[in-house]
């Protein structure tokens, strides 16, 4: 299967898993899926500091500047296998 194929078959599995992942993986994976979908973070880092949802997704996508799509596509597969058991 193409990774782009296997990438959507992931996306589509990561939304039924049996449970919620903890905070700091749902984190995780919305990063990898960002840098595989749009690269490199392109926006400004939230003004609001007490936002801190918006700080913590900003700040996990702006660590995986520089990975390629499609590590990230590779990495988010393979997490998101891990999750389903």
């Amino acid at each position: 299967m193409e990774l782009h194929q296997q990438f959507e078959t992931a996306v589509a599995a990561s939304k039924t898993l049996a449970e919620k992942p903890s905070n700091e993986i749902l984190l995780q994976l919305y990063s990898l899926y960002k840098q595989a979908t749009e690269g490199n973070i392109h926006i400004e880092a939230p003004p609001n500091p007490f936002d801190f949802v918006a700080k913590a997704k900003y700040n996990a996508w702006e660590e995986q500047k520089g990975k390629s799509k499609e590590t990230a596509m590779e990495e988010y597969i393979e997490l998101v296998g891990k999750l389903k058991g």
